[in-house]
């Protein structure tokens, strides 16, 4: 006798043939992206390359990095996202495990100011209000401060603690002597590696695509996020594929800058998701399982 029924054959073929699309759907603009990077842009605009490379260029590529701003924009990217992350981890796991516990006084009333956080915002000029009087304009501060941890964070990591660090494994460390910043160091963080890695990933790519607080915020050039560089790039189209000549006067022709531009605008992509894209499979085990867990209602 046959194991599956033929509904449940069909099914399987169904949901892998949806599975097969939605993958698809998924994976052909990175695809496309990648391929016109580096594709004539003749090819790209007329349709010529849909998928594969035609006439492979690296021009694009060259006028990005040309331009010493990327390298500035990169470096300042890197800092606030590991600064952001660190800062993000260290306010909110304490908070998520404290209320996690059963013990914590007030436990009710800290989860209502939580809670009512989600719902209201002070709006945009009264963060500006206050960033100002703490005088955290144009500096590295108002970059990783604001929104360094939010509700929905603090939830999914307190449900988390409460699913995997159990009541007796805490009682059993308290018995044999530890104190409750032992207890969370030594025990609690290395069985929480899944949401530490979800929680850092989720905060890291918030800060790495963030440019709006950087547009709000900055006025030196040299603190610019790579974001930021990148928006000025494709708006201002300030990519100069020589700067001495340009100093010197020269200009190119209104169909070759049309080219430069679409060379430019896919390289700019790629320049800026790639850290993501090579970070992220080295976070996957973690994240799933992080997601998992953190989710479950109580």
């Amino acid at each position: 006798m046959s194991k599956f029924s033929v509904s449940d054959k069909a099914f399987d073929r169904l949901n892998f043939l949806f599975v097969l699309l939605v993958t698809l759907i998924i994976i052909y603009p990175l695809i496309f992206v990648i391929s016109a990077s580096i594709s004539d842009p003749h090819a790209v605009n007329t349709g010529k390359m849909w998928l594969w490379p035609v006439d492979v260029t690296l021009e694009g590529f060259r006028r990005v990095f040309q331009n010493d701003a990327i390298w500035t924009g990169y470096k300042n990217t890197i800092i606030y996202t590991a600064v952001g992350v660190a800062i993000h981890l260290f306010v909110l796991l304490p908070a998520s495990y404290a209320l996690s516990r059963k013990e914590l006084m007030g436990k009710r009333v800290w989860l209502w100011f939580i809670l009512f956080t989600m719902l209201f915002n002070g709006g945009l000029i009264p963060t500006y209000l206050v960033v100002r009087n703490l005088q955290m304009l144009d500096t590295i501060w108002a970059m990783v401060i604001p929104g360094v941890i939010g509700a929905w964070s603090i939830l999914v990591a307190r449900t988390f603690f409460q699913q995997t660090i159990p009541d007796q494994l805490v009682e059993a460390a308290k018995i044999d002597g530890a104190s409750d910043i032992y207890l969370f160091i030594k025990v609690v963080l290395p069985l929480s590696m899944p949401i530490i890695a979800v929680m850092a990933l989720f905060h890291g790519v918030a800060l790495w695509n963030q440019y709006f607080n950087a547009l709000i915020y900055l006025r030196s050039e040299d603190k610019f996020p790579l974001q930021l560089i990148l928006r000025q790039i494709l708006i201002l189209n300030e990519v100069s594929a020589d700067s001495a000549s340009s100093a010197a006067g020269s200009a190119q022709s209104f169909a070759d800058q049309i080219k430069t531009a679409s060379l430019v605008k896919y390289a700019v992509i790629i320049v800026s998701a790639l850290p993501l894209l090579i970070v992220y499979p080295f976070l996957q085990r973690f994240f799933v399982k992080g997601v998992l867990i953190g989710s479950v209602k109580e």
